[in-house]
């Protein structure tokens, strides 16, 4: 709240990111569960050739494609979804942060994390 010391917020702050980020790692690793049982029952009686290299298709190498993949139930598609998810959470942390150092009026931290924010953002863009 903006009349309260800021030590009564921080907590508060805490407890809020703390459940971001728990609620990020359990639905990306539900996700990931779902996908891999999905996998395992398509494929799991397959024998692997492990002589030739075959990476990831090229629907499953950007975002939207991991997302059609998805949406359409295609097992390697929502793994690939479960690991954005994981990706995600700690971006989402990082822009929480933006919010509550701005709510608690800390200028000079929200500054920093938007710049830690941009650092993130440009390395996962691939540039």
């Amino acid at each position: 709240m903006p009349g309260e010391p800021k030590s009564q917020t921080g907590g508060a702050v805490e407890t809020t990111m703390g459940n971001l980020l728990r609620a990020g790692v359990l639905l990306s690793a539900f996700v990931v569960l779902l996908g891999g049982i999905a996998y395992l029952l398509r494929y799991g009686t397959a024998q692997p050739g492990y002589h030739v290299f075959r990476g990831e298709s090229a629907a499953l190498r950007s975002v939207r494609g991991i997302v059609v993949q998805a949406f359409a139930l295609h097992p390697r598609g929502v793994i690939q979804l479960g690991l954005l998810l994981l990706i995600a959470t700690p971006i989402a942390r990082v822009v929480f942060s933006v919010y509550a150092f701005a709510r608690q009026g800390d200028r000079l931290y929200v500054v920093v994390t938007l710049i830690v924010l941009g650092v993130l953002l440009y390395g996962l863009s691939g540039a």
